[in-house]
């Protein structure tokens, strides 16, 4: 009985359990869901077909490499003139109450999709960074190895990606 692992097990303890970052990053990135998708499933058939040169370290960052660059491949061809498009910070942290009213809660859901459609606005490369730093908890350095960018060039989008989206928030509010 062959005792050695299976290269499909291996890739599945090592790059499944990223399947939701994957995915939220693809999300944020085409701006679709089913799009997310459909880039999704391509970039885990493009990692496995590569899992071999995969020597350890960070699967996490590794995958959303890949997801990114299959995100931007899929761009290209489907929506060129977005792929192409150019391109201080405050916290919010307060206590979670464990018994919201009907009127918290739909004031939560109402500032969630004040914040979807601020970042939406912004240029790819920019929600890029913030989705990576801000929703998925990545390192500078690994945004940069991720984005295939030196580490300034990340703390430069992340610091105009938060002005942007503080800007297109303080626009949302004027409007109402």
């Amino acid at each position: 009985m062959d005792t050695q692992p299976q290269p499909s097990s291996a890739f599945d303890q090592v790059v499944l359990p990223h399947l939701d970052a994957a995915y939220n990053l693809a999300r944020w990135l085409t701006r679709n869901g089913h799009d997310a998708e459909d880039v999704v499933q391509e970039a885990f058939l493009r990692a496995l077909r590569f899992f071999g040169g995969f020597h350890g370290g960070n699967a996490r960052a590794w995958l959303l490499a890949i997801v990114r660059n299959t995100c931007y491949d899929w761009l290209r061809r489907n929506r060129p003139s977005e792929a192409s498009a150019s391109f201080d910070e405050e916290v919010h942290s307060s206590a979670v109450d464990p018994n919201p009213t009907p009127e918290d809660l739909l004031i939560e859901q109402s500032g969630r999709l004040r914040l979807r459609e601020a970042l939406e606005t912004l240029p790819l490369a920019w929600r890029e960074v913030l989705v990576l730093r801000e929703l998925e908890g990545l390192s500078y350095k690994e945004i940069a190895d991720v984005a295939g960018i030196k580490m300034g060039t990340v703390m430069s989008r992340l610091a105009r990606a938060r002005a942007g989206l503080q800007q297109q928030l303080a626009i949302g509010l004027e409007r109402k």
